[in-house]
Parts: structure tokens; sequence; C-alpha cells
């Protein structure tokens, strides 16, 4: 249906939808090879795991698919169980989400509402503005770092401390963030944390963590016992390979999961979901392979970009921006139509960037080729 600029019913909607804009995905391949008339793209746009879920994980749906006409396990058991012996803590601090996307929906639903704020960083996570501003409280951005004390893009603590006030409920921080691939060290990110009110909830989203190999990265899940207002978020979509069947999670105090489970819609997360992230929890060698993957690629294409003369913001996750010095949405729509889908990300105000994610050995260096073509 087409969206009309002037929409009656503006008037009355909640408080904070009109101030908002939906989030946009990524086209489907099929849908795009439709339009163009192309065929064998190559999708790196939505920072999945080029390698797929874990064998395991497959067969896993598959025996589930006689049983399609039963409900799920509406408190997902066996997962919480499972997560909860894989983080050392116990099942009823893990909240289960159709996505961590679903989980931090919940956070803002039980802990923010009109004349509350939240408090997150520039360029950071695009759900973070849409979930703050629909529940009707106020969202503050602070400015990130411009290069001169901290990586250019990347949170800035000090600038984000100065935003809090009385009427802080919520603080997100990802780390590793997307889109930038910037990430916060242990030291920095504790302190903090340590230096805000217990009466604000701290949220540390982690969705990218299983890339990271920097030693002075943090694993926030082992400061849940020691800050009770933090809650961590991690995902089954992205180093887990199941992004189709949307499963993520929250770990927090038990006090605090409880209260994200009386807003958390039944049967949240399907049986498939269920059971796929089951499994692929128990496929570590799956999740080592894909991170040995992701660095050889990420080399790859650091390397490329280099020999083309382009500037980058150095990532840890599994993707990267690139400087392309020009309109990213327009030598987008050029590699598009060369069967190459990259990610523009003028609506983070990075109009000269393309986020990329890192694929196969193959695919990485089909786009590295199509992207000199098209810079010509």
């Amino acid at each position: 249906m087409q969206k009309t600029t002037d929409n009656p019913f503006l008037k009355y909607a909640a408080p904070g939808i009109s101030g908002l804009q939906p989030y946009v995905p990524g086209k489907p391949v099929s849908e795009l090879e439709r339009e163009l008339g192309i065929c064998d793209s190559v999708k790196l746009a939505s920072n999945e795991n080029p390698l797929g879920a874990s064998p395991k994980a497959k067969a896993a749906v598959a025996d589930l698919l006689d049983e399609l006409a039963r409900y799920p396990d509406g408190g997902g058991f066996e997962l919480r169980t499972a997560l909860a012996e894989f983080h050392g803590t116990e099942a009823e601090a893990v909240t289960l989400g159709n996505g961590s996307n679903d989980v931090l929906d919940l956070i803002a639903r039980t802990f923010l509402a009109p004349g509350s704020e939240a408090i997150f960083s520039e360029y950071a996570f695009a759900v973070y503005p849409i979930c703050t501003q629909a529940v009707g409280a106020t969202a503050k951005v602070a400015p990130a770092h411009d290069g001169s004390s901290g990586p250019r893009f990347g949170h800035n603590l000090k600038a984000m401390q100065e935003l809090v006030s009385d009427k802080t409920r919520v603080v997100f921080i990802a780390n590793p963030n997307n889109p930038t691939g910037t990430w916060l060290p242990k030291d920095e990110l504790l302190e903090f944390i340590g230096s805000l009110s217990s009466e604000i909830i701290v949220v540390v989203d982690e969705a990218y963590t299983e890339y990271v190999e920097e030693d002075a990265y943090p694993d926030a899940t082992q400061w849940l016992e020691q800050y009770p207002n933090l809650i961590v978020t991690r995902t089954f979509s992205k180093a887990y390979g199941l992004a189709a069947l949307r499963v993520g999670y929250g770990l927090s105090h038990p006090d605090v999961a409880e209260l994200l489970n009386r807003v958390r819609q039944p049967f949240n997360v399907n049986a498939a979901a269920l059971a796929a992230a089951l499994a692929a929890l128990d496929d570590q060698d799956h999740i080592k392979q894909s991170v040995a993957i992701n660095s050889a690629g990420m080399a790859q294409l650091i390397t490329g970009f280099e020999k083309l003369g382009l500037d980058y913001i150095p990532s840890v996750g599994n993707f990267i921006c690139v400087d392309v010095a020009q309109s990213g949405a327009e030598v987008d729509a050029k590699l598009l139509r060369e069967g190459c889908i990259t990610r523009p990300i003028g609506g983070y105000g990075m109009s000269q960037y393309l986020r990329i994610t890192v694929g196969l050995e193959d695919e990485n260096r089909r786009l590295l080729q199509t992207l000199e073509s098209v810079l010509k």
C-alpha cells in the first residue's frame, strides 16, 4: 500500500509515533533479481553468516516437521536451561525473544514511558530510537567520537554520561556497534556502568560478540552478579546463522527478567527456532569455523579497500563500513545492477559509506572487483 505523507490516522496514534520512520530492511535476493533482471547475486548486506547454519541446527528443524500443529514451549524451558548452563547462570535470568530485537523492545516497554528518557550513541543501532519513541519516551543521542580522543564513530561514554538526568531510565550500548563495527574495551565500559545509578537499566547489546578477537574486549555477562541493573542481549541470527528463525535472548538479574516476561508475548519464539538454537548452541565447532572464515574475509576486504585507496572504519564484527567518497546510495545502486547487494547507511548520517558483510572468499573477491569497476 502506498504510504501517504498526510496520514489522517496520525492524530489517533500514541505519542512518539509521529516522529518515527519504519525500519527499512534489505530486500530479499529473489525480489531484487526480479526487479533488476539479474541472477547469481551475492548478498553482503545483512550481516548474515555466509557459512549458514550448523548442520545440527538444520537436522533439529527437520526433526520437528511432524510437530508443526503443536504450539511451542511458551517458556522455552530447554533452551533457557541450556543457555543458563552455557553462561554459568540460572534459567530464571534468561529472557527469550523473537531475535534480540524483540528483547530490546521488551526492555523499552517495561522500563520506558512518556516523561522518561533513554540514552544511546550517535551511529548506534537503529532499533534503539524506534523502541524508545514507540513507547513515548524521549531519546537522548550522544555524539560519537570524532577521532581526537577515541575511535572515530565509536561510542563516547563521557558524552553519554553528560546526558544522564533524573529522567534517565535506560542506556543502550552496542558492543560491538552496528553499523560501525567499533567497540569498547573492558576497563572503559566497566567504569561507565559502575558510574551510573543502580536505578538506571544498562543494556549491553552483544549481537556480534562471537566474532570479536580482541584481548581487551569484555564479556558483559560476567558482570551480571555485580550489577543487578545490567541486561546483556545476544542473538542466534549472526554467528549462529539462524537469522531466518528469529531467536535471541537477554541475560539479567532474575527480578529484571521476571518483569520482562510480564510483557513478553505468549509463544514469542517458535518451535523451530527453539530447537535450532538449542542444537546450534551445542555446535561450538561451527562457531569457530565461522569466526575463522570471517577473520580471513575481513583481511581480504581490507586489503582490497586499501588497494582501491578507500578509507574504512576498522571493525570487529562480521561487516565493515567503507567510504566510497561519493554518494553511497548511488554506488550501491550500481553494485546492485551488477549483482552485488550491499547496505547504504545514509539513514545513520553516513551518506558516503556502504556497510558490507564479510562473505566467503569468492563473494568478497567479486564484490571488490565490482566495486573497482563501478567507481571508475
